[in-house]
């Protein structure tokens, strides 16, 4: 399969029909404005954000107390945005209940226990409001702050929404998060109230999380009420609570008689109130609390979940997702189209690797969203969906979470649907939302993010700031966006936010992430521009590396880093996790080299080969190539992995006894020795 291959063409019907052409027809009939393809739209959506940012508000229509004085005000990082109105984002996801029939479907949900079962958009919107008058009646008050350590259940959607819609602030941690970890996370922030189940089950095996959750409450001295979901065993006693700490059933919390929906008053905030908090993966130091706001977020929810998702009423949206990624916020927001969602609890290969396409098939999923390394194991698997079940209803695949690659793409028309919308984002936390992603208008090209993001100012820059087309650059924003985080909790004078978004350029959003935007607009992420291999002056993208030897069958997973040395040479080893059985001999040694050398460059070839264990990865699955690259420069790993944040902490073990075995050839006459280079 070959990169920027042509691989689908949305047929008239699709284009005319799709949200974003509706957008568009509105502008020409309320603004006289004419646009005459995506790339001018997208010009004028960056060059005109007062005027983008406030159509994108009229359009949907948004509700406010007071109307706002202005689209946006000052220049990043302290950006605000519409200032002056006062609006709440639950009362805008639970809006289409107003007009959705008494049968209608808002969530299913499913896990690997229970098969589908459903929530209607009335009972969705009665246990919220039972819910968010519960926790006012237990005091909690706008600005303070909720958590969870739920699995992905409607109990987790429920929490969350009623949480916002009291003004209150919400973050979550999945339940396979260790004790350390979750304390990590939420010591910083204070709650209130904890929401937790008694565990969780994952690849048919329970997993107990009661001792984890009496050890993070005694952690939060803030905390005065537990809300208890006994979710593996109904019977099971209530883990010991703090004395200052209240204990109450999830039963008995949604038992309060919901307010009718018209009695209910959301609180509607002023657009700098926070609305959650999400956490970098934390590799270095605690990690970052990362605040969103209530406009901010709605506005650029409305659009992505419009324009990039193309969802409506009747819609149906699944993405693969727990609840301690950004994409479970991400994946509620799709209410905010009169969409229903679909949630799943447990192993996505369990009791079948195609588990999710049975899924999709008895759901009637329109959007199927997934990560790419997913993708990948089905492809390794021979998985052929197409072959085995329904999938009439699909219409759209959003890839998210890391680079996907040309066969990735191809695999979908193959394999599940040859009339399919297959999309690729990339964005991320910082925003809970995408900077280049899917245009309902473009064409598919193999491994190519179809556009930038309507209103979001992206940029490939060389190290001077020069803009770059058709070559790899860092991916920067220079101007501000609605979604971009208010502050850091506990960074008063944003020194850790300045540091993280624009130490490199002053004024300019630098995201961490290597870009490449082609002539006509498409994107490639080639992943994180902070682990970029630059050997001898050509920068790799690492996902180069393992797009190419990760379909080699012996190998389950890898990692690569590049050490700049002393005397001006550069050391660039490939760690390699084997799959059972294999051995890392020179046969397989010299394959790799060879299709890297013939399918990349010369450059692309390590220094050095290593089997390893176990690739180290974050509890969000990201390869933790930045700290094995400082480890290996002789940084001690107490200050560059944060305890909890690593799945496998003996796999940073490995690499540093590595780095203890291997100091001569890194630090000694600035280049690997001859003997250790296996190529």
């Amino acid at each position: 399969m070959i990169e920027g291959q042509l691989l689908w063409t949305p047929p008239p019907e699709f284009v005319e029909g799709s949200q974003l052409a509706a957008f568009t027809r509105w502008l020409a009939a309320e603004h006289g404005l004419h646009f005459v393809d995506y790339a001018a739209l997208w010009r004028w959506s960056v060059a005109e954000p007062s005027a983008f940012w406030g159509a994108v508000w009229a359009y949907f229509a948004v509700e406010s107390d007071t109307p706002y004085r202005s689209v946006v005000h000052g220049e990043m990082p302290r950006a605000r945005w519409f200032t002056g109105c006062r609006v709440n984002l639950a009362e805008h996801l639970l809006r289409y209940e107003r007009r959705a029939a008494p049968d209608e479907v808002a969530v299913v949900y499913a896990s690997e226990s229970a098969a589908p079962a459903s929530l209607t958009w009335h009972e969705l919107g009665a246990q919220v409001r039972a819910l968010a008058t519960q926790l006012r009646a237990l005091g909690v008050r706008p600005g303070d702050r909720v958590a969870a350590y739920l699995p992905t259940t409607p109990q987790a959607l429920v929490a969350m929404i009623a949480t916002i819609a009291i003004g209150a602030i919400w973050s979550s941690a999945a339940p396979e998060f260790g004790a350390r970890t979750v304390i990590d996370r939420f010591a910083q922030i204070e709650p209130v109230v904890l929401f937790a189940a008694d565990g969780y089950r994952f690849g048919g095996k329970p997993f107990d999380r009661r001792s984890e959750i009496e050890t993070i409450a005694a952690a939060l001295p803030g905390l005065r009420h537990l809300i208890w979901l006994p979710s593996l065993d109904p019977a099971a006693p209530t883990p010991a609570m703090p004395p200052v700490v209240a204990v109450r059933t999830w039963d008995d919390a949604v038992a309060t008689p919901a307010p009718a929906r018209d009695a209910f008053a959301f609180e509607r905030v002023d657009e700098s109130h926070p609305v959650w908090i999400l956490y970098s993966s934390g590799t270095t130091g605690l990690p970052k609390a990362i605040v969103h706001g209530h406009a901010g977020i709605l506005a650029e929810q409305l659009k992505t979940t419009a324009f990039n998702m193309n969802l409506r009423p009747g819609s149906r949206a699944f993405f693969y997702t727990t609840t301690g990624w950004m994409m479970f916020n991400a994946l509620a927001c799709a209410l905010l189209q009169g969409a229903s969602i679909v949630l799943y609890d447990g192993n996505p290969a369990y009791p079948a690797p195609d588990t999710l396409w049975q899924l999709a098939a008895d759901t009637r999923v329109t959007l199927f969203g997934a990560s790419p390394t997913y993708v990948q194991q089905m492809q390794k698997a021979g998985l052929v969906p197409r072959e085995r079940f329904d999938l009439t209803a699909l219409e759209t695949i959003f890839l998210a979470g890391s680079p996907a690659t040309p066969e990735t793409f191809a695999w979908f028309y193959d394999d599940v649907k040859a009339d399919l919308w297959v999309t690729s984002q990339s964005g991320g936390t910082d925003f809970c939302s995408g900077l280049v992603g899917s245009v309902a208008t473009q064409p598919v090209y193999a491994g190519e993010i179809q556009g930038r993001a309507l209103g979001m100012d992206v940029h490939a820059w060389d190290e001077a700031g020069n803009e770059l087309i058709d070559t790899v650059g860092e991916l920067v924003l220079t101007s501000p966006a609605p979604s971009m985080p208010l502050f850091f909790w506990n960074d008063p004078d944003d020194t850790r936010y300045r540091e993280s978004y624009f130490s490199t350029y002053p004024g300019v959003w630098r995201h961490g992430d290597f870009l490449k935007i082609n002539g006509r607009g498409g994107a490639y992420v080639y992943g994180r521009s902070d682990s970029t291999l630059n050997r001898y002056g050509v920068r790799i993208g690492s996902a180069e590396i393992y797009r190419c030897i990760e379909r080699i069958e012996s190998i389950e997973d890898s990692l690569i880093v590049c050490l700049e040395l002393a005397g001006g040479g550069f050391y660039m080893p490939l760690f390699l996790k084997l799959a059972p059985g294999a051995e890392l001999d020179d046969t397989l040694r010299q394959v790799i080299a060879g299709r890297l050398r013939r399918e990349c460059s010369p450059r692309h070839v390590p220094d050095e080969m290593h089997a390893v264990p176990a690739i180290p990865s974050t509890l969000t699955a990201k390869k933790m190539e930045v700290p094995v690259r400082r480890i290996l420069q002789g940084v001690p790993a107490s200050r560059v992995v944060a305890p909890g944040a690593v799945r496998d902490a003996a796999a940073i073990d490995w690499f540093v006894a590595f780095r203890a075995e291997h100091a001569h050839t890194i630090d000694g006459d600035g280049a690997p020795t001859k003997k250790s280079i296996v190529v």
